[in-house]
């Protein structure tokens, strides 16, 4: 796929996973949860164990199922590496223009963090494809609507501290989609291994974009 139609499917959706599992075998089986709920869209973090060869197994797995990403990207070294690996758009906590300009290089998709106008503004004028608020839980949906007030030009992902009671609120705030850590793939389910939780919860988030952008 392109930029263009990673980033759309991605907004189609509403939501990136961001997932933490102790192995491919366990992240295979909750891409396939994440699906069935109706969100391809998957962040694997560089904090994941054996990262790249999980993005590896899980893209070759699911193929066109899925859109895999690769987030806690620090450099371009790391996000190039990923891509080759098959992940199909880089998420990064903070602002590297050598790693948007990798990405771009790919024809892949690129939201690195930012947090204050400044930062954020930086970052959109750096080339970022979305701008990723982190953390979003301080704050909340009020500094997210705050900020887009002055810069609605800035297309903005909350992360950190999205969960269904806030979801629809930062999409009416103006989210082009949402990055959901724990409150989807919570670590109680990953250790139980209860796929049927983490593909309802799924279902859950996008009924939950979806009623806030029809009240938009």
């Amino acid at each position: 796929m392109s930029r263009t139609e990673t980033l759309e499917r991605i907004r189609q959706s509403g939501c990136v996973a961001v997932v933490r599992a102790p192995s491919s075998e366990q992240l295979i089986d909750v891409a396939h949860a994440l699906r069935d709920g109706g969100l391809p869209a998957i962040e694997i973090t560089m904090t994941t164990p054996n990262a790249l060869k999980v993005i590896e197994q899980v893209s070759a797995d699911l193929g066109d199922d899925v859109v895999i990403g690769v987030g806690r990207v620090l450099d371009a070294e790391t996000a190039r590496a990923a891509i080759l690996a098959g992940a199909q758009f880089v998420v990064a906590p903070v602002l590297d223009v050598e790693t948007i300009e990798m990405a771009h290089r790919y024809d892949k998709p690129c939201v690195p963090g930012a947090y204050t106008p400044t930062e954020i503004l930086t970052a959109w004028t750096a080339g970022a494809d979305v701008v990723k608020v982190f953390p979003a839980s301080v704050g909340g949906p009020a500094y997210f609507k705050a900020i887009k007030g002055p810069l609605p030009q800035v297309k903005l992902s909350p992360t950190g501290g999205v969960n269904l009671q806030t979801a629809g609120e930062f999409i009416k705030a103006g989210a082009e989609f949402l990055g959901v850590g724990g409150d989807l793939v919570s670590k109680q389910a990953l250790a139980k291994g209860d796929m049927k939780f983490i593909a309802t919860r799924a279902a859950e988030y996008v009924e939950a974009v979806r009623q806030a952008r029809s009240q938009k």
